[in-house]
């Protein structure tokens, strides 16, 4: 057997071994055997560094240091789940799926919702690419340095499988595992980490890849994404990947109908305190792929799944305090300062309160002992107040009437939920506020500064708004607190590099009031610059697709402010783009202004999404159901039958993919 012979056997040994192990749960030769075979191709690969593999079974045992964790934008976003609490919750969801499909014919997959950390794993020729966080959903952190070191995720495929794919799944920490560490923790004089999901989460972002190695993180996987149509169901695909090596829990059911799926939910809300790891719900899907896709997206989340959500550990504390937040664009917040308190892992001192109206509904006064619970297990809310153990004497809340920071006096106009300080440019929180949004990784994406550095440039006079970033200077940075000579050029360079992120970044970054990250993107395809935006008026605004009247106001309001229009000035002396590149409008047309697209089928010559990007470009909108407002069907292999029937009775035009690319050629 030559070198090269010995090496590729010892790789796919161990791989073998590996999946036993972790995934199967099931070893076939001992730690030490094992031991032996690593050592072996550690030597054989050191010696014959011409054989070098980066998916070898040698690469998983850590070492790679990762100083700047890369900000990857995902090929198919990651959308979050519509949550339900309620038998009729997940009645009302079959409804609504039902009448957009039309038939009562829909299978159903079960499976428990785990609590971690979402990964995204991308596959090419069967190979292990990358691995990138979630994030927003649209962009998230490469860690593929420190997911090697994770023996359950298999970097090879093994068997039949589709070739170029993503793995969606949960980075968890098992509860014994998570014990064993903080055991450890405690004999080092250490504090305890809190509670797995956060451990796990953070040990992704370790700049040390042994580190990680040392912790037994795992991978539990819920979803293959790929353009190959290889697998009618979402069950299926998920069994073809658990026996290719991916560890797909076998929990997981096929349900026929909604009362098989109650059925399951009834049985994990009891049994889930056994599992190995933590869970907070049962997600139910669609099965059929095909209906998935006839199903589609809201701009959240999709149709064709939803996460039930069992019912929230609630405590009892004292309410001590009732502060006043202020954020960047002048909403007051009030929150409750509590008695600290476990829940569901985490110590619990504060909770958000809302708004006025919840503190008069709910009758939350000062010393009351609130009932506290995780909002979908994640931020704490008070949910009741009880009313048997109020003190004597105690008074109703009287809700502030002066910004807590600047102490101008608060304002509520009609239909707003929350009160405002009006004192935009000279309430600090409101000025750190807008600077973090501006800097922030959905805006600018400035490397080096965080929000401590924004607020702590504030104080020192070095800014007051976004567009003095650009003046600072690192001789200027480096006298400050926790600065040194390197960190002070990072953050140079990252205001620097700043200046190429697109326009429609930099208009979400301005912070504008109600123009978010789909708003902006419309308005910067819409009137291409700054200056084509902030001279256009009301009617103009409105005469926009989605932009309504509060946006449209507020949109004038920032135009005609002298101090913005002046920040606007100085953004464009610094070299921002303020205008959609000339290769964005090389590729924008107007060849489908006014049209509505809908998608649906298997397409050849191009994916699914370069054809919705592509409708985009040309000026058209993609929706994701047919309705009267739909001009054309754009239909590949297998387009959803009710789909088809639904446009035929409406009379919307079907066209073909070779059709489509002739109407934009």
């Amino acid at each position: 057997m030559s070198i090269k012979e010995r090496i590729e056997t010892l790789r796919e040994e161990l791989r073998k071994h590996n999946y036993n192990y972790y995934v199967l749960d099931n070893a076939t030769i001992s730690d030490f055997e094992f031991d032996m075979k690593l050592k072996e191709l550690e030597k054989l690969e050191e010696e014959n560094p011409q054989f070098f593999d980066a998916n070898s079974p040698t690469q998983r045992v850590g070492g790679g240091i990762t100083k700047n964790f890369e900000t990857v934008t995902h090929k198919n976003r990651m959308y979050s789940l519509d949550n339900s609490y309620s038998k009729e919750d997940l009645l009302d969801w079959e409804k609504r799926i039902q009448k957009i499909l039309g038939t009562t014919e829909i299978e159903y997959t079960c499976e428990l919702k785990y609590d971690g950390a979402s990964i995204n794993l991308t596959y090419e020729n069967g190979q292990f690419v990358k691995a990138v966080t979630r994030g927003d959903g649209f962009q998230g952190d490469d860690v593929s340095t420190n997911i090697k070191t994770i023996k359950s995720i298999p970097l090879v495929m093994d068997g039949d499988f589709v070739s170029n794919f993503e793995m969606r799944g949960e980075i968890i920490l098992p509860l014994d595992g998570f014990e064993k560490m903080n055991e450890q923790r405690v004999a080092e004089g250490e504090e305890p980490y809190r509670n797995p999901r956060n451990t796990a989460s953070g040990s992704l972002k370790l700049q040390d890849s042994a580190e990680v190695a040392k912790r037994p993180l795992d991978c539990l996987l819920y979803q293959v994404v790929t353009d190959e149509r290889k697998y009618s169901s979402h069950a299926a695909s998920l069994e073809a990947a658990r026996n290719v090596g991916f560890k797909v829990p076998k929990t997981m059911i096929v349900a026929k109908n909604i009362e098989e799926v109650l059925a399951f939910v009834n049985e994990w809300d009891e049994k889930r305190h056994d599992l190995p790891y933590e869970t907070d719900g049962v997600v139910v899907k669609v099965n059929n792929l095909q209906q998935q896709e006839e199903l589609g997206y809201t701009s959240k989340s999709p149709r064709w799944a939803v996460a039930y959500k069992f019912k929230a550990e609630q405590v009892a504390t004292i309410l001590n305090e009732i502060t006043y937040q202020v954020g960047r664009t002048g909403a007051i917040t009030p929150v409750a300062n509590l008695e600290p308190v476990q829940l569901a892992g985490t110590i619990v001192k504060r909770a958000s309160l809302h708004n006025a109206d919840q503190i008069e509904k709910l009758d939350i006064r000062i010393n009351d002992t609130v009932y506290v619970e995780k909002g979908g297990e994640i931020i704490p809310k008070i949910i009741a107040v009880d009313f048997s153990k109020r003190p004597q004497g105690s008074q109703p809340t009287q809700y502030a009437t002066h910004c807590p920071e600047c102490q101008t006096e608060l304002i509520r106009t009609e239909g707003d939920a929350k009160h405002y300080c009006p004192n935009t440019y000279g309430c600090a929180p409101q000025i750190t506020g807008r600077i973090q949004h501006f800097i922030s990784r959905k805006a600018m994406d400035i490397d080096g500064l965080g929000g401590e550095t924004v607020d702590l440039l504030r104080k020192e006079g070095l800014i007051q708004n976004y567009a003095d970033l650009y003046d600072l200077r690192v001789e200027q940075i480096i006298p400050l607190e926790r600065m040194a000579e390197k960190s002070a050029q990072n953050m140079i360079d990252g205001i620097e590099k700043s200046k190429q992120i697109p326009f429609e970044k930099v208009l979400f970054a301005l912070g504008i009031r109600f123009v978010g990250e789909t708003v902006a993107k419309k308005l910067a395809k819409h009137f291409k610059s700054i200056d084509n935006l902030m001279t256009a008026d009301f009617e103009t605004l409105i005469a926009v697709d989605e932009i309504g009247d509060k946006i449209a106001e507020s949109i004038v309001e920032f135009s005609n402010d002298l101090g913005n229009i002046q920040l606007i000035d100085r953004l464009k002396s610094y070299g921002l783009q303020l205008q959609v590149s000339e290769e964005d409008l090389a590729n924008q047309t107007d060849k489908l202004q006014g049209k509505v697209f809908v998608v649906s089928g298997v397409f050849h010559q191009m994916s699914r999404n370069e054809l919705k990007k592509a409708i985009e470009n040309n000026g058209g909108k993609v929706s994701s159901s047919i309705s009267k407002k739909t001009d054309y069907v754009v239909a590949g292999d297998n387009m959803g039958p009710s789909k088809k029937t639904k446009a035929e009775d409406l009379g919307v035009v079907i066209i073909s993919e070779e059709d489509f690319i002739g109407m934009i050629s």
